[in-house]
C-alpha cells in the first residue's frame, strides 16, 4: 500500500488546498486518535505551532478532531519542532503533533508527528493512519470526549533543555552572537538560549507577524545573517528555519557553513575528546569530500535516502549517534532524538569554546567538492520519469565526470520540484552540468 497524504516529512501543502483544509485536518486527527486508541484507553497529545496565520485555524481543527474521538489534547503554541518532541517524551504524552511547513514560505502549512519516545515515527504507523481516514468517523460520546489546556510554559521548560546539551563548565561569556529566526517558532526561544549561556545577543528574523516566516531570512536565505555578522562585527551568526530544525552557521569573517561541514566540525570534536565515533550518516546530497575525509579517520560513512527521518533510520540501524544532511538537518542522538538547530548550533560553539580554536581550523582537512543544485519547478501533470532524453543526457555527463563528481536527480518529497545536483572537483564543471540536466527537464 503507499502512502497518499504523507510525504517524507508528514503532510504539507498549500493552506487552502487539499489537504491543508480544516475539513481535512479535523478528520486526520480524528483518524490519528482512533489509531492511539487501538493501544491507550485515554490518550494525551501535543500540539505545538510555528508563527503562520494559518496555525490557528489547523491547531482548532486538530484540536477538534482529537477531541471527538475522546484524545486528551495540551497546546504548546508556538514552539520549535524538536521542542515539540522533546516535550512529548518529557510530558510522558502518546504523541507530539507539530504544525508547519518548516522552510517553506507562509502559504503553505503542514502537520507532522513525533511518537511518545520524540521520534519520527514508522512508514507503517502512517499507512494505519491513512487507511483510518477511509473508515467512517466514530464520533464518542459525550462523558468520552477529549478535553483541551494549555501546558504553562512550554518555551521555557524548551529552553532549559537547550542549555542543558552545553558542557556545564563552558560559557559563552564574551562572545557576540547574532541569531536568525526565519521569523518562525525559535523567534521567543533562541536569543534567550545563547544569552543565558553568557553570550551577547542581537536578533535579526525575531519579529513574526504571521506572514513574514522564512521570507528572505533563515537558514535557507542565509545572506541576511552573513551581512548582520560583518555589519555588527559578531563572532558567530546562527541561522534557523521557520520550525528551527535546521541549522546553517557563519563566523566572524562572514564565511557560512553548511550541514555537511557542521556535521565534519562535530564529529572531529567528539574524536579529540577521545570519544570513539565508529560511524556517522549522510545522505545521497553529502558533498563527496565529507565522506572522503571522514574515511581518512577511520570512521565509517554510510549515505541514507535524502531526509532525516531515513538518517535517523540508519542511524539506529548502525546504534551510530552523529548524522545529517547539507541543508542544516543535524542529530546528535545522545543530545536528542531528533534533529535540532538549536542543539547543534550548541555542539559546534562547545567545540570552539572547548579548543580554543576557529571554525576553520577545526575543518582542517576537509574542503568541500563544488556543488550545484538547481531546483526545475515541474509543470502540472508534467512526469519527469517520462522524459526519455535524461536518462541519456545523466550516463553522458557522468561519464564525462569520470569518477571526480557526482550527479543526484531527485522529487522533492515537500514541493513540485526535481532537484538536480552537480558535484564535481571544478565548479565550472559542476555548474555547466547541472544547468545542462535542468534544462533538459524543463524541455520535457
Amino acid at each position: 500500500m503507499s502512502r497518499i497524504y504523507f510525504g517524507t516529512d508528514g503532510i504539507r501543502g498549500t493552506v487552502g488546498e487539499a489537504p491543508i483544509t480544516p475539513d481535512f485536518v479535523l478528520r486526520l486527527a480524528h483518524a490519528v486518535g482512533r489509531v492511539l486508541k487501538r493501544t491507550e484507553d485515554r490518550p494525551t497529545v501535543l500540539i505545538g505551532k510555528d508563527t503562520r496565520i494559518s496555525g490557528y485555524m489547523l491547531e482548532s481543527a486538530l484540536e477538534s478532531g482529537f477531541n471527538s474521538a475522546g484524545v486528551d489534547v495540551v497546546l504548546l503554541g508556538p514552539l520549535p519542532t524538536p521542542g515539540v518532541a522533546y516535550l512529548t517524551r518529557a510530558q510522558r504524552a502518546s504523541l507530539g503533533v507539530v504544525i508547519s511547513a518548516s522552510h517553506n514560505p507562509f502559504p503553505d502549512n503542514g502537520i507532522k508527528f513525533f511518537s511518545a519516545q520524540g521520534t519520527k515515527l514508522p512508514d507503517q504507523w502512517e499507512l494505519d493512519v491513512e487507511a483510518a481516514l477511509k473508515e467512517p468517523p466514530q464520533w464518542a460520546d459525550s462523558a468520552s470526549l477529549g478535553r483541551a489546556r494549555r501546558l504553562d510554559d512550554a518555551a521555557g521548560r524548551y529552553i532549559e533543555f537547550c542549555k542543558s546539551t552545553f558542557a556545564h563548565e563552558l560559557t559563552l561569556k564574551g562572545m557576540k552572537i547574532a541569531v536568525d529566526s526565519a521569523h518562525g517558532a525559535a523567534y521567543h526561544i533562541a536569543p534567550k538560549v545563547f544569552h543565558e549561556l553568557g553570550a551577547e545577543v542581537f536578533c535579526i528574523g525575531c519579529s513574526p507577524d504571521g506572514l513574514n516566516i522564512n521570507h528572505n531570512v533563515g537558514a535557507t536565505h542565509p545572506e541576511a545573517l552573513v551581512s548582520a555578522v560583518r555589519a555588527n562585527h559578531a563572532d558567530f551568526g546562527i541561522a534557523l528555519d521557520g520550525d528551527a530544525d535546521r541549522l546553517q552557521m557563519v563566523d566572524a569573517a562572514g564565511r557560512l557553513y553548511n550541514g555537511d561541514e557542521l556535521l565534519y566540525l562535530m564529529v572531529m570534536d567528539r574524536l579529540a575528546q577521545g570519544q570513539r565515533v565508529p560511524g556517522v550518516v549522510g545522505t545521497l546530497m553529502t558533498n563527496m569530500a565529507v565522506e572522503v575525509a571522514l574515511k581518512r579517520k577511520d570512521v565509517e560513512f554510510v549515505r541514507a535516502k535524502v531526509g532525516d527521518r531515513y538518517v535517523l533510520e540508519e542511524l539506529e540501524k548502525h546504534g551510530w549517534m552523529l548524522g545529517g544532511e547539507g541543508s542544516g538537518h543535524l542529530l546528535c542522538l545522545d543530545k536528542h532524538t531528533t534533529g535540532d538547530g538549536l542543539v547543534s548550533a550548541l555542539q559546534v560553539l562547545n567545540a570552539c569554546v572547548r579548543s580554543g580554536r576557529t571554525m576553520p581550523e577545526l575543518l582542517e582537512g576537509v574542503s568541500l567538492f563544488p556543488q550545484t543544485l538547481i531546483n526545475v519547478r515541474l509543470q502540472p501533470g508534467q512526469d519527469w520519469k517520462k522524459n526519455a532524453q535524461l536518462p541519456a543526457e545523466t550516463q553522458k555527463l557522468e561519464q564525462e565526470l569520470a569518477g571526480k563528481g557526482r550527479v543526484l536527480i531527485r522529487a522533492s518529497g515537500t514541493e513540485p520540484v526535481l532537484r538536480v545536483m552537480v558535484e564535481a572537483s571544478d565548479a565550472q564543471a559542476a555548474r555547466e552540468g547541472a544547468e545542462r540536466l535542468a534544462e533538459v527537464v524543463r524541455a520535457g
